[in-house]
């Protein structure tokens, strides 16, 4: 392979117009559905096919097109899964930092904290330990890179599910021709299944995302929405009274009051009688439940997660010790084994935790709390970072714990913050901070 390499505004500026892309359609999906997938293949297929028509691009140039644009997707992912956090913290003020500037200001400060904890690690892990840590979704992008005669046929894949979604969106919501969201609902006086639902979104990124998340998180997904809708949802509408649900409801603000008829549900006072029985259950108590699970989710994925952390820590440690951190001779090498210094991650450590200390979007009341935040940053990320690039490589991105290392972050941050004496609601927003930033940069 060439490793003559010549980068343009046109290379930068097309990867970072593919991050843009597949950033928002993370966004979207990960609002939509709750996950997200890895667009780095998708992005290498499309490099390398519009990169050699219209850009004459060589293998490297194609690999910084798709490593800039699955990096925006990467930065958007993390953001989207911790950010939003800001509208759901007790302290009235922290929905204030949910803006624009300090969104932006955090993924960019994310990535950089990243960037900088990955140079010393390229060579130790990704070098010296090939063949030992397979990358797999590293090593399939290669591949499709490697193999760019065949960028052809495999765009022609893209493209084609491209153009089928865009049809059926078209007839979905513009012609109306596709129901959105055909269901079937059962009577509250049903015997077997009172209130049930059995409805579903049929769109096109829903298809996507199950046939690359495959059948068994698919399966647990469908699991979840038969476990609310046929199981919760009937055993509750049989135990619970309208009353109660009603007040509930009006508990957490879907009711003004339990006399008011009317509501998101067709609430009737006087008969005691929801026009939507199963809505207004699944509202007041399973959304709640879910929610729930959720957290317990995130705790039991961090209980199993410990132990491959402190060993992936401990493997990261020893190659670099075996590598050595400044390492090698960078005069006798080529120019794409090249690493930055290492004085780089700590000059750019110490600009990072300036930074956070003295821009005002950062959350924080004093300089002292936004100093310790900046430190907590770069300690918990010289971790974090060095685990996740050891699990990426065993058992690729998309089974990476970071839910796991993210509550651990907030916990850790938490704790640190108990032994300073910050409790007050107004510490809540900066230990989101924290846990962001990680959650970004691994």
């Amino acid at each position: 392979v060439s490793t003559d390499l010549m980068v343009n505004s046109a290379i930068l500026v097309s990867g970072a117009i593919f991050g843009i892309i597949f950033g928002a359609s993370t966004v979207y999906l990960a609002l939509k559905a709750g996950l997200t997938v890895s667009a780095s293949i998708p992005i290498a297929v499309i490099a390398i096919t519009l990169g050699r028509r219209f850009l004459k691009t060589t293998i490297l140039e194609n690999n910084i097109i798709q490593t800039t644009g699955s990096a925006g997707e990467s930065i958007a992912a993390g953001v989207v899964f911790t950010l939003p956090g800001f509208l759901f913290l007790s302290d009235p003020s922290s929905a204030d930092f949910f803006n624009y500037w300090t969104i932006l200001t955090l993924a960019i400060f994310g990535g950089i904290l990243g960037t900088l904890m990955m140079i010393p690690l390229r060579r130790s892990l990704i070098v010296e330990e090939h063949g030992n840590l397979p990358y797999p979704e590293g090593t399939a992008c290669a591949s499709v890179l490697k193999a760019g005669e065949r960028g052809g046929e495999f765009a022609r894949t893209a493209f084609l599910g491209l153009g089928f979604a865009a049809a059926y969106a078209a007839l979905q919501k513009v012609f109306h021709v596709i129901a959105g969201v055909p269901e079937f609902v059962t009577a509250k006086a049903n015997k077997f299944f009172p209130a049930a639902k059995l409805s579903g979104e049929i769109t096109p990124e829903y298809l996507g995302v199950g046939y690359i998340i495959g059948p068994r998180i698919a399966g647990v997904l469908v699991a979840g929405g038969v476990l609310s809708w046929f199981v919760l949802i009937p055993l509750l509408a049989s135990l619970i009274s309208s009353d109660m649900i009603a007040a509930q409801l009006a508990k957490i603000g879907y009711l003004k009051s339990i006399t008011t008829a009317g509501g998101s549900f067709g609430w009737d006072p006087v008969n005691h009688n929801f026009a939507d029985w199963s809505d207004a259950i699944y509202k007041a108590y399973v959304r709640q439940i879910g929610a729930g699970a959720v957290a317990a989710g995130g705790f039991i994925t961090l209980i199993k997660t410990i132990p491959t952390i402190i060993s992936s820590f401990k493997g990261s440690i020893g190659s670099l010790k075996k590598t050595g951190v400044e390492g090698v001779n960078e005069n006798n090498v080529a120019r794409t084994e090249r690493d930055l210094s290492i004085k780089v991650v700590g000059i750019g450590s110490l600009i990072l935790i300036l930074l956070m200390t003295i821009m005002p979007m950062v959350p924080g009341d004093t300089i002292l709390s936004k100093l310790l935040l900046g430190i907590l940053v770069i300690i918990f990320g010289a971790f974090f970072v060095t685990v996740s690039s050891r699990i990426v490589g065993i058992i690729g991105s998309s089974n990476n714990p970071i839910s796991g290392m993210t509550i651990a972050t907030l916990m850790g941050t938490c704790l640190v913050f108990i032994a300073v004496g910050w409790t007050g609601r107004i510490y809540e927003p900066m230990a989101l901070v924290v846990g962001g930033m990680i959650c970004i940069a691994a």
